[in-house]
């Protein structure tokens, strides 16, 4: 091994090594979020051997790990219904149901995830982080294997498909597939949240605003401008979650700005920032918000939320216009998707002056054309959640779980149709995609 200096940096060489290939499989899924664990579901539920990695211990993402409060936004029929079905959990408290369809027990979702991916045959394997990719050929469009650490070691999985459900793009940013981070005029983008729970809370007097937009009365003032006064910037807003546990509500309240998921350094100031705001906002809680007097802390997600890092290039870009203008595509893949423009602030607390939560007004559903998941110049990866191809504003509508559920949903299926005929992403005749839908109660508005 030896230490080289090249300009302000130094670097370690280090003698080549044979990396083993641990699994050769038809499908690899990259990520283990909604959008993944659908898409390795649905692959497998086709006949494609098909292997998910992640790199946390638990499946399920943002809705599981880190500790979201309800599925947000809309889509019909299929795996998210059947999702649901397995998952929902509610109480009742005098009579009144606690929680509700949306609602999220993060335990047992936990469990349902892990149920349905053994049921499925889909070789899982957590702890794991896929680092590098292996292309080979003169054109550079064909991805031969990735490569991934764990304590195990270093080991390659080779496959013929490949699915990045990573949230940040990572394997589509090692293949070289172009992206974009964060608004147009500069790169910005939204916070990171770190989620919590508190529990004592007397459910029949509590507070619960649902959005920046609910700036409901409470006997101190308007519960919005009180935040923005005495929480710690850079949080300030007031969103608050029902649970489907008795006295346990699910706080989103923690916000780090100026950060950027796809650096780890960025990660841990933002994880860092957020856990030590917990005890300011619970205090906030037990002094100006009603039926949150006795509240305590009872957990924090173990992964920080992040909202939006890389767009990538895709074969079309869906835009905030062809969500305001529902536009229905020919080829469509997710086509009954609906959400309003959750932008948060990027400078602060609060709500971006392009976001619309409860005031939107748009309120047909859209769809998402196949196009959006092929990069434009890879030929065996798909894109699916957060980082397909889209702008600034459309991402801030389609990023929300549901939505990106039914991706990984019609990204699985669609690998397992490339396998079976043999093609490309971009040869797969997109009929035999929505064929399959249909018969899964996924179609556009008639």
């Amino acid at each position: 091994m030896t230490m080289i200096t090249v300009g302000p940096k130094r670097y370690l060489t280090e003698p080549a090594k044979k990396v083993p290939i641990k699994q050769d499989v038809d499908v690899v899924v990259i990520g283990a979020g909604p959008s993944g664990t659908a898409a390795a579901i649905n692959a497998a539920r086709e006949g494609a051997e098909t292997l998910l990695i992640e790199q946390f211990g638990s499946v399920g993402g943002i809705a599981t790990t880190g500790l979201m409060s309800h599925w947000a936004g809309s889509v019909q029929g299929g795996f998210f219904e059947e999702l649901i079905d397995r998952s929902i959990d509610c109480f009742k408290e005098d009579g009144k149901v606690i929680g509700g369809v949306m609602t999220i027990n993060t335990e047992k979702l936990k469990s349902v995830y892990i149920k349905m991916l053994m049921d499925a045959g889909v070789y899982v394997q957590l702890y794991t982080m896929a680092t590098d990719v292996i292309i080979e050929g003169e054109d550079k469009r064909k991805i031969n294997a990735i490569v991934t650490e764990s304590k195990s070691g270093r080991a390659a999985l080779v496959g013929n498909i490949f699915i990045d459900a990573t949230g940040d793009g990572d394997i589509a940013a090692k293949a070289g597939v172009p992206y974009e981070k964060g608004r147009d005029k500069d790169g910005k983008m939204q916070p990171m949240t770190l989620m919590f729970k508190v529990g004592g809370v007397d459910m029949k007097k509590a507070v619960l605003p649902g959005s920046f937009e609910s700036n409901l009365d409470v006997p101190a003032g308007k519960i919005q401008d009180l935040g923005k006064k005495h929480l710690p910037q850079p949080a300030g807003h007031v969103l608050l979650y029902p649970s489907s546990l008795p006295g346990i509500v699910t706080v989103n309240m923690t916000n780090s700005i100026g950060v950027d998921g796809t650096k780890s350094e960025d990660l841990t100031k933002a994880h860092m920032e957020c856990q030590l705001q917990i005890a300011p906002i619970v205090n906030f809680l037990r002094k100006y918000v009603p039926g949150f007097t006795d509240c305590y802390t009872t957990t924090s997600g173990s992964m920080v939320g992040v909202r939006e890092s890389r767009r990538f290039k895709g074969l079309y870009t869906l835009t905030g216009k062809d969500i305001l203008n529902a536009r229905a595509f020919d080829d469509w893949a997710v086509p009954r998707a609906h959400f309003n423009f959750d932008i948060h602030n990027i400078e602060g607390s609060g709500l971006d002056k392009n976001g619309v939560q409860k005031k939107f007004k748009q309120h047909k559903p859209y769809s998402i054309p196949y196009r959006c998941f092929i990069p434009e110049n890879i030929d065996n990866l798909y894109l699916t959640g957060r980082n397909i191809s889209g702008t600034h504003v459309a991402q801030s509508n389609y990023r929300v779980m549901p939505i990106c559920t039914q991706m990984g949903e019609a990204v699985g299926i669609s690998a397992a149709l490339c396998i079976r005929n043999q093609v490309s992403p971009t040869d797969l005749d997109v009929t035999l995609l929505q064929k399959k839908l249909k018969d899964r109660d996924i179609s556009p508005p008639s």
